[in-house]
């Protein structure tokens, strides 16, 4: 089993693409995205792109990001931050933040109770290795 597995197996519940709001796609996750999608960046910025300013999000449609189907059908291309959720560092500081991102997925495994957790999550993130 991997370490990942030992603290994490996602559901493709789809609770974490739902919202108002998407993430921030930094210049390496746009070029994922493009090629990903094997489009144009100009298609994907007009179909599939928030931008305000110098923010790039995704869009959302009917509360959710654009991308999500019953699982992530940009899955290859998807941002970073989507490929490391929900296995965020603020849970390492914060006993809070895990209690709170563990009840709203049931991928998290909160049996193995918040130690474990932390100890896995921090060899998981000094081998740069948290990617689900």
């Amino acid at each position: 089993m991997s370490l990942v597995a030992k603290i994490f197996t996602c559901k493709r519940c789809g609770y974490c693409c739902q919202g108002e709001t998407t993430v921030s796609l930094d210049a390496d996750d746009q070029k994922r995205m493009i090629l990903s999608l094997k489009s144009s960046e100009k298609n994907v910025r007009e179909k599939y792109w928030r931008v305000t300013g110098n923010i790039v999000q995704m869009k959302t449609v009917a509360g959710h990001c654009i991308f999500y189907d019953n699982g992530c059908t940009v899955h290859e291309g998807r941002p970073w931050r989507c490929g490391q959720w929900p296995l965020h560092p603020s849970i390492l500081s914060d006993e809070n933040n895990f209690k709170t991102i563990a009840d709203s997925c049931p991928g998290i495994k909160k049996e193995i109770g918040y130690q474990e957790f932390c100890r896995i999550l921090s060899v998981l993130m000094e081998k740069d290795k948290v990617v689900c």
